[in-house]
């Protein structure tokens, strides 16, 4: 089985093992607390019935008024700010969740910008993070070269020591920034920075939600935005040297491949029936295709040790010009060491002057014949058998 083949049944092995794990310990978690919050909220809302006597169905309509009327807390949030806000989280694909088109134009358009846009920005993120990569590279070997260390050539382990600082020094401002902003605790904060520059963007958390910040803090608006798209460009540099190395590794084994099956082509000497390698090893049973001439007769050429010929590319043309075309010229160094030592010429009666004339034609046994009593061996090695390179 190919490596290719291999590498990914692993990987999706690899994966599956990995979603099951995860699903455990999150059950382990999470389960509990929720089945908790769940019961605290029932018992809430049954006081709230009995107190105030209200009917199951004002109740809904009670819920409802409060979950729709949260997001409007935050300010207008399809003003310009408020807009170009919810295209960066749609281009980034980070997705809060926190405002969501209502018109059917709205959708729409949210589709088409998406196509367009997410393509886009993931181009140009990883174009920013090759050039963050090459900065990086710069730097790490003029501090080298400033402290004269033999080797001053920036490895992929060098690099990807130095977007890892970068991208946990923005996390940790971004994380103090947001936890004064926002009220958070700085915990909740490293979270938050997390689950958008990984672009997960579960909602739970979202700046920009509180005092009519939108319209009233631009500073805080340019500060949420500049850090989105400096963090996003450094986590793209971290992918450049570790995710993208693994995705190219397949890559990398079919052109191995591919490398391989064109030397050992040319290492290996086709003929009739046969395969002769390097070595002067004969493979047998391999049934040629040109086993007849193309004029309907057995033609072959003599492979013996006193004839080495090299043949010339015949041109791929109709099987009757073929004949014409394939010619064959004497050159006694060119294929002598792929060819075995089977009978010599003088031993089988031929008249080797004829063929050191020049140019000579692929040879036909019925114009030959044997002076001594080998016609038996002349069969096996000898007759009809047509030279290929």
């Amino acid at each position: 089985m190919k490596k290719q083949n291999v590498r990914t049944i692993s990987l999706i092995v690899c994966t599956f093992t990995y979603l099951l794990v995860g699903a455990a310990v999150f059950d382990a978690l999470e389960s509990e607390t929720e089945t908790r919050r769940f019961e605290a909220l029932q018992a809430v809302e049954n006081m709230i019935i009995r107190k105030y006597n209200i009917s199951q169905e004002d109740f809904k309509v009670m819920e409802t008024v409060v979950l729709k009327s949260e997001p409007h807390k935050a300010g207008q949030q399809w003003k310009f700010t408020g807009a170009f806000y919810y295209a960066t989280t749609v281009l980034t694909t980070i997705g809060y969740g926190h405002s969501t088109p209502s018109t059917i134009g709205g959708k729409l358009f949210t589709m088409c910008y998406a196509i367009v846009g997410i393509p886009l920005g993931l181009v140009m993120f990883q174009s920013i993070g090759e050039r963050v990569n090459r900065l990086s590279s710069f730097v790490i070997q003029a501090v080298r070269i400033s402290l004269r260390c033999k080797r001053t050539a920036a490895s992929e382990v060098d690099l990807i020591c130095v977007v890892t600082t970068l991208s946990s020094l923005t996390i940790a401002g971004g994380a103090a920034a947001f936890s004064k902003f926002e009220g958070w605790s700085y915990f909740d904060s490293v979270y938050y920075c997390f689950i958008t520059l990984t672009t997960i963007g579960f909602g739970d958390m979202v700046a920009l939600q509180k005092d009519n910040a939108l319209n009233s803090k631009p500073e805080y608006v340019m500060f949420a935005l500049i850090f989105i798209l400096f963090g996003l460009a450094i986590v793209a540099a971290s992918l450049n040297l570790l995710v993208l190395r693994f995705v190219t590794m397949n890559t990398e084994d079919e052109r191995r491949d591919e490398a391989q099956a064109m030397q050992a082509l040319q290492v290996a000497v086709k003929l009739e029936g046969d395969v002769i390698t390097a070595n002067g090893s004969i493979l047998s049973g391999y049934e040629g295709h040109d086993a007849q001439s193309f004029n309907g007769t057995n033609t072959s050429m003599c492979s013996c040790h006193c004839a080495c010929f090299s043949a010339n590319r015949h041109k791929k043309s109709s099987l009757a010009d073929d004949m014409h075309q394939y010619k064959v010229r004497r050159s006694p160094t060119h294929i002598r060491h792929l060819l075995p030592e089977l009978v010599p010429m003088q031993d089988l009666g031929y008249d080797t002057n004829s063929l050191h004339t020049g140019d000579v034609d692929v040879l036909d046994t019925a114009s030959v014949s044997p002076s001594k009593p080998h016609k038996q061996l002349l069969k096996r090695n000898v007759s009809l058998l047509s030279f290929r390179i």
